[in-house]
């Protein structure tokens, strides 16, 4: 089922607030838990429970996304997103889910590798460089929405709304620099659709 992103007022179903409120602790919890030192994972123990804490936090997010799936990006929007606008918003969301599955897959790969007795060398390097990236990507990711959303609540666009349960919007903000802001914000997005997917046409 698809939604209409341009209903005003159009909120998230209790389902997906739900998964996406009870998300957040999972992965601070799962951050702020993480292995300081490979050499920790000589406790077997430790080693068996990260392994089943990664392969649950990757089915919980894979849930998520084949769920959340059937949103709009701009689900409750009081109008229709600029194109660029929708383009960036698309691809910081591949960001986030992109960054929360190799996050949990390159740390298996890490246990797996260790569990065989490769604790250095090229692969257990590499599976470590992976998952250091991965969770500075979704650092940045997760950043970049929160402000969005906040910038987006801002402007008055009725996304904030259908997902956060306070601070509720009450239309399209009438503040002169939020306004100024959203104007400048327009003229980038149409140079940009000008200069890059105008070019496609051609």
């Amino acid at each position: 089922m698809v939604f209409d992103q341009s209903q005003e007022g159009v909120s998230h179903t209790p389902a997906a607030r739900f998964i996406h409120w009870t998300f957040i602790p999972l992965y601070v919890y799962g951050i702020i838990k993480q292995v300081g030192e490979i050499g920790e994972l000589e406790n077997r123990g430790l080693l068996i429970f990260e392994s089943v804490f990664a392969s649950t936090f990757l089915l919980i997010v894979l849930l998520r996304l084949t769920y959340m799936r059937r949103f709009k990006t701009f689900h409750g929007a009081s109008r229709d997103p600029h194109r660029v606008h929708a383009i960036i918003a698309k691809s910081v969301h591949a960001g986030i889910y992109t960054s929360l599955i190799m996050l949990p897959l390159s740390g298996l790969a890490i246990a797996w590798l260790y569990s065989r007795g490769i604790k250095d060398g090229l692969l257990q390097d590499g599976a470590l460089a992976l998952h250091e990236f991965s969770a500075s990507l979704s650092y940045v990711m997760i950043a970049t929405h929160v402000f969005a959303a906040m910038y987006s609540r801002a402007k008055g666009e009725g996304i904030w709304s259908s997902m956060v349960p306070v601070l509720k919007e009450r239309g399209p903000s009438e503040n002169r620099v939020v306004i100024k802001i959203a104007t400048i914000e327009k003229g980038i997005y149409d140079r940009i659709e000008e200069l890059v997917i105008g070019k496609g046409r051609r």
